[in-house]
């Protein structure tokens, strides 16, 4: 009878784990502090990226740099949540092919997003600072070297 008993147990324990880790695997929905516009600027460079909230699967945003009242660089900006439940950030940069990185680690503050095939960056992440800025980051090898670059950016009003 004691033999059963813990089975039993053991075998609850193991369902009710099992169920955890499912619920806590994010969805599209829990990347709304990203939407908005954020910002950094100053003097002679404006960078620029304004996301839409979740809907229909993904969120969609743009980034525009401008450097002396003339555009630098531009992307196209898509984070999409498939059917069997993987979330992609696609970046379709200016003047390059479209590429897809995977989220491969989320709480409610970061997001980081792989692809160990891609050129460079072969990471995107996003980070939601205390003081609620916010810091996007590429990182990865570049010409044999360990590579990374920080955008941080304060929320502003969306013209």
């Amino acid at each position: 009878m004691n033999s059963k008993l813990i089975l039993l147990v053991i075998g609850c324990y193991l369902l009710t784990t099992g169920s955890a880790e499912q619920e806590s695997r994010p969805t599209i929905n829990d990347f709304t502090w990203l939407a908005g516009c954020w910002e950094r600027s100053d003097t002679s460079r404006q960078f620029v990226e304004h996301w839409m909230k979740p809907s229909g699967g993904m969120m969609i945003g743009i980034s525009h740099t401008v450097v002396r009242d003339k555009t630098r660089e531009y992307e196209f900006l898509r984070i999409l949540e498939q059917d069997n439940g993987d979330i992609y950030y696609i970046a379709l940069p200016s003047g390059q092919k479209e590429a897809a990185f995977k989220l491969t680690t989320y709480n409610e503050k970061e997001a980081v997003f792989e692809n160990p095939e891609h050129d460079f960056p072969q990471r995107i992440i996003y980070r939601l600072e205390n003081d609620s800025s916010l810091v996007a980051r590429i990182e990865g090898t570049s010409k044999g070297k360990e590579r990374g670059v920080d955008f941080p950016m304060k929320r502003v009003k969306c013209d």
